[in-house]
């Protein structure tokens, strides 16, 4: 298995499970079979350009978001476990909140943000 698919796979399997996507919807958005998407996100199967083209487009990510930490996790040769385990993304509250935040509507999501920035200390009142 190589370490680039396998990052690919889990930057795929982490933008899913924040949009709150199951592998079924995201399969039918792309016109594949959901074990599909089960391949691309445990690195059994590659994807190419046009695929991840038309991920990034359901997923609403630039293609680079799929590459985004690459070098650092290839410099430090962690391998797909150690590595999620230790992001604060990967965590189930933060995956949970942001699928939270994404279900309210503009209006409420720009005052949740500033109240969050407001209790952070950066607005000052």
């Amino acid at each position: 298995m190589d370490e680039i698919d396998t990052h690919l796979g889990r930057r795929l399997r982490r933008r899913r499970r924040l949009l709150g996507l199951t592998q079924q919807e995201l399969a039918h958005a792309c016109g594949v079979r959901f074990q599909q998407i089960q391949k691309y996100e445990c690195a059994a199967n590659r994807m190419s350009a046009a695929r991840l083209w038309q991920l990034a487009e359901v997923l609403e990510v630039p293609v680079s978001y799929f590459y985004e930490g690459l070098i650092r996790d290839e410099r430090e040769g962690l391998d797909c476990e150690a590595s999620s385990s230790n992001d604060t993304m990967a965590s189930k509250e933060t995956q949970d909140l942001i699928h939270a935040y994404y279900q309210l509507g503009e209006r409420p999501r720009r005052r949740l943000l500033d109240l969050a920035k407001a209790m952070n200390g950066e607005i000052e009142a």
